[in-house]
């Protein structure tokens, strides 16, 4: 469900306060190289949760045709830590995963879509659910639990962006 569909279901309340993090995160994750060296998009973004997919593509295929699984491994990690993000609008990175391929990934495109489970002021734990999409139908195709380290805002800023 897109953040404008969120907003027009009656029986969802409206966040205006997640407006300003949202556009913060869609900034962040649009500095990210390897976002777009991949060709991920972000599709949905609310809060407590976020949406990853990527389209096929020759450079992301092994050997057998199927998505390699460090770009399941990529969407888990990447689509956990924004998910974190969405619950405070702290910066977060990852602090380890746990990551269960189900089954091979085929198909047209991949979604990856992160949840919150419990969000923290020093860690947040975040499940996900990696899909691959053949013919319209989506087959589910791994699963993760993650601990996402949250920092605080001034550690982030004396990082350097690599886009600056």
């Amino acid at each position: 469900m897109t953040e404008q569909a969120r907003t027009q279901d009656p029986d969802v309340k409206p966040d205006p306060d997640f407006a300003p993090i949202a556009e913060r995160i869609r900034d962040s994750v649009g500095r990210q190289g390897f976002m777009g060296h991949v060709g991920a998009e972000l599709s949905e973004l609310a809060r407590g949760s976020c949406t990853l997919a990527v389209d096929r593509r020759p450079e992301l295929l092994q050997q057998h045709g199927l998505f390699h699984g460090g770009v399941t491994a990529f969407l888990v990690d990447n689509a956990t830590t924004i998910a974190a993000a969405t619950s405070r609008g702290q910066p977060a990175l990852t602090a380890e995963y746990k990551l269960n391929l189900l089954s091979p990934a085929s198909g047209e495109r991949l979604i990856c879509r992160a949840r919150v489970i419990k969000p923290g002021r020093q860690v947040a734990v975040v499940a996900a659910d990696v899909f691959c999409v053949i013919d319209g139908i989506e087959k589910h195709t791994a699963t993760a639990l993650a601990s996402i380290a949250m920092l605080p805002g001034e550690v982030t800023a004396r990082i350097q962006s690599p886009a600056a």
